[in-house]
């Protein structure tokens, strides 16, 4: 079926990241062996290293994403460890692009993913194997790369943006710029997570942890305390809207009583942003979405924590170097503007998927 595909294209999941470090080797081999471009869900990101010629994006959304534009080309999906409890990356449909499952168990279908043929087994083994009978013989393997250039030009958009409050782009393109490589950041759940998901380039397992299941709220200090725990000489970051880190934000206590090195950037808007971009998606007036924020900074002071509050388009970047500098646990607050990802989730309807028939 590979073979014979005209615009293959690979996909990396979830379940992927979860594998030890030899079968993410198996993962990447299978990529550059083949040279077949690939994508990733949210949770699969890292696995193979974004850094990549072959890397076509994230799918951030379920559907009309940048990523897209090579989704719906392709004709064969090759799916690498997708677990069908994240979020669908794509949505399939009649018509439209045909699966093969690759992974340890059988794909759950669902209306929104029902794979023609499944590899079930050790992943790390299934992609070795067909590694070794597909190179050199893949006619059309770059057939979507020629959309590459556009689809990456689109993920780049608003880095360097200079409004105030910082735009989520920009925030996403400041975190870049800080952190280390091999760093690790854990996302709350929000707006946030769609620019992330998109722009923050991941080239390891593991160190952008990120909730795209249940996607629960106030999991973003958490996570990053035991991250924090488990890897004492990597830096780690915890980005957090607002109202998730009002949530779980008194586990700052716990950070500072096992004297972590933690930095936790609290993005505020004031609001629940994606509720209020979702119920106007659902055509319902905004209720109950706007909140008062206490003072982060004396909040974190109280803690045992230090603070500091952005308060220019200068300073996000200087204000991070120093909180990772300075090691301890420390607090970045910085107002944000995320109307840009309001409009983009207020103007989405449910997809209207076509499984086959029976």
């Amino acid at each position: 079926m590979i073979l014979a595909a005209k615009r293959p294209l690979i996909m990396v999941g979830g379940a992927a990241s979860r594998l030890d470090q030899h079968p993410n080797a198996q993962i990447r081999d299978l990529v550059q062996r083949t040279r077949i471009p690939f994508f990733t869900t949210q949770m699969g990101k890292g696995v193979v290293a974004e850094d990549s010629d072959l890397y076509m994006g994230t799918a951030a959304l379920s559907e009309g994403d940048h990523v897209h534009e090579a989704v719906d080309k392709a004709d064969w999906i090759i799916a690498v460890g997708h677990d069908t409890c994240e979020k669908p990356p794509f949505i399939m449909s009649e018509g439209g692009p045909k699966v093969i499952h690759i992974a340890h168990q059988p794909a759950t279908f669902t209306q929104a993913y029902w794979p023609q043929l499944e590899v079930i087994g050790e992943i790390g083994a299934s992609v070795a194997a067909l590694a070794d009978r597909l190179e050199g013989k893949l006619l059309n393997a770059g057939a979507l790369l020629p959309l590459r250039e556009e689809i990456l030009a689109l993920i780049g958009e608003g880095a360097d943006d200079k409004s105030w409050p910082v735009t989520l782009d920009h925030v996403v393109h400041v975190v870049g710029k800080v952190m280390p490589e091999g760093s690790i950041v854990t996302l709350d759940n929000g707006l946030y997570k769609i620019p992330f998901a998109r722009k923050y380039r991941t080239n390891h397992p593991n160190t952008l942890l990120l909730d795209n299941t249940l996607a629960t709220m106030g999991a973003g200090v958490p996570s990053a305390i035991v991250a924090a725990m488990l890897n004492p000489g990597h830096r780690v970051m915890a980005v957090c809207g607002d109202g998730g880190f009002q949530m779980t934000g008194q586990e700052l206590m716990t950070a500072v009583e096992q004297k972590l090195n933690l930095v936790v950037l609290i993005l505020d808007n004031g609001g629940w942003g994606m509720i209020e971009a979702k119920q106007t998606a659902k055509g319902f007036p905004n209720y109950g979405v706007n909140f008062l924020n206490p003072d982060f900074v004396k909040l974190a002071e109280a803690c045992g924590a230090k603070g500091t509050r952005v308060e220019t388009l200068d300073d996000p970047v200087p204000a991070l170097k120093a909180a990772l500098k300075g090691g301890g646990v420390h607090v970045v607050a910085v107002p944000v503007d995320d109307s840009k990802y309001k409009r983009l989730l207020g103007g989405l309807r449910s997809p209207k998927a076509k499984p086959p028939s029976a």
